[in-house]
């Protein structure tokens, strides 16, 4: 199985279709906040600023809805989605039964940890003194994709890719709202790694809870 990390989103191939077009555009507004949760988008709006027919952008709003990016409202239209305190406690309870799980066959079965991994923590290194943080919250995602890509499972890989579009919105907003917690973030990366190269699964799991832990900051910005 080829790890799709390689060469990451702006890898793909350079002819795209039209609703591949529309999909990356919408879905990279909403990542950086330019679409904000509860505004709705209107489709032929959309369409005169990517330079598509209106049917591409019906088809990308429809895999942004089954991504959990929009809500379809009938006779209203597509509505960003704004991710509650509880859907954020609900998936990172979900991540840590799935991450656990995989980190538990690299020890078991000492599996190495690629490089990449180092790589993609340097990434999130430079997004972080950009302030990028849509790179930033992408990058987050990736590392820990790979390291659930690496445990050799791929119905865990699965599963913890149906969860990308919502880990990604939920990073980005917390290192938006608490952008000290950098720091915090890149040690607590960088121990899970050294845990799993020497196979030793309780610290691994132990760094892995601390880290998926509800920020207050974030709780309170999602209530509002």
């Amino acid at each position: 199985m080829s790890i799709p990390y390689e060469t990451g989103r702006a890898g793909r191939r350079s002819k795209k279709s039209a609703r591949e077009i529309a999909y990356d555009f919408i879905e990279e507004r909403i990542l950086k906040g330019l679409f904000e949760p509860g505004e709705f988008l209107d489709e032929t709006e959309l369409a005169a600023a990517i330079g598509v027919s209106r049917t591409p952008i019906r088809e990308a709003l429809h895999r942004l809805r089954a991504e959990r990016f929009i809500d379809l409202q009938p006779r209203r239209g597509a509505q960003v989605r704004n991710i509650t305190p509880v859907e954020m406690d609900e998936v990172y309870e979900t991540r840590i039964v799935i991450e656990t799980a995989a980190y538990e066959r690299i020890c078991r079965n000492q599996k190495p940890v690629p490089n990449l991994a180092d790589e993609i923590l340097q990434q999130m290194e430079v997004a972080g003194d950009q302030e990028d943080w849509a790179a930033f919250g992408q990058l987050d995602q990736r590392f820990h994709g790979l390291l659930v890509h690496g445990a050799g499972n791929s119905v865990l890989y699965h599963l913890h890719e149906t969860l990308r579009p919502q880990h990604v919105r939920i990073a980005i907003r917390a290192i938006q709202e608490s952008p000290q917690r950098r720091g915090t973030i890149d040690q607590e990366h960088r121990q899970i790694l050294r845990a799993l190269r020497s196979f030793d699964i309780s610290t691994a799991s132990q760094v892995l809870i601390k880290h998926l832990r509800n920020v207050p900051e974030v709780v309170e910005a999602l209530d509002n």
